[in-house]
């Protein structure tokens, strides 16, 4: 399904937010685990810069989703990877003057929709971000990204493992490829936004 998508802005700092109105979903993850691609494939469009180079995404990226039948309005926001060895310090030690205000204090932020690679190791810095999050008392909820790389038996056992090693109850699978999930991620998505 295609949605009307408009790019808003790109921050680097509170002071460049949008002006908060709708309902907004932030996607986080590691840096290569897919964001830009699974949010193209939400959006039916090449919204976000898919980047072959990890670590590309520097800045929280706004997106405007136009309401479309029981779809309301809201924003989706592409936040950058984190995780990745190569980024300079320099760079990845300004994150916590934006992010970091954003996840915490931002009023109409209804759902922070968090990725793991299903291929990949539960790592401390995903436990990190989650606990923070409950912390928080932020909803969210944890999609196990490419999943299309695994065989069923092999599917399952990741998502067991992820589960288990992340303290979570509940992992979605999605692949932006296949669109495995991406009706369920849907769902999710449009009840945080009509505030259910």
């Amino acid at each position: 399904m295609q949605h009307t998508v408009q790019f808003l802005l790109s921050a680097v700092s509170a002071a460049q937010f949008p002006a908060p109105g709708v309902p907004e979903v932030a996607f986080l993850g590691r840096s290569n685990v897919g964001k830009s691609s699974l949010l193209n494939t939400l959006v039916g469009a090449r919204a976000a810069k898919v980047s072959s180079t990890p670590g590309r995404t520097r800045a929280i990226n706004f997106f405007a989703i136009a309401g479309e039948r029981r779809m309301p309005k809201m924003v989706f926001a592409d936040l950058p990877g984190y995780g990745y060895a190569k980024i300079s310090k320099s760079i990845s030690a300004t994150w916590p003057a934006f992010i970091e205000p954003y996840l915490a204090e931002r009023g109409t932020l209804a759902l922070c929709v968090c990725l793991v690679d299903a291929n990949v190791p539960a790592r401390a810095n995903d436990r990190q971000l989650f606990e923070w999050l409950r912390g928080l008392d932020r909803t969210f909820v944890v999609a196990a990204t490419k999943v299309d790389r695994l065989s069923g038996n092999q599917r399952t056992r990741n998502l067991a493992v992820l589960k288990r090693e992340l303290g979570l109850e509940e992992i979605l699978p999605v692949s932006a490829k296949t669109g495995d999930g991406i009706a369920e991620l849907w769902r999710r998505i449009a009840k945080a936004g009509a505030g259910e």
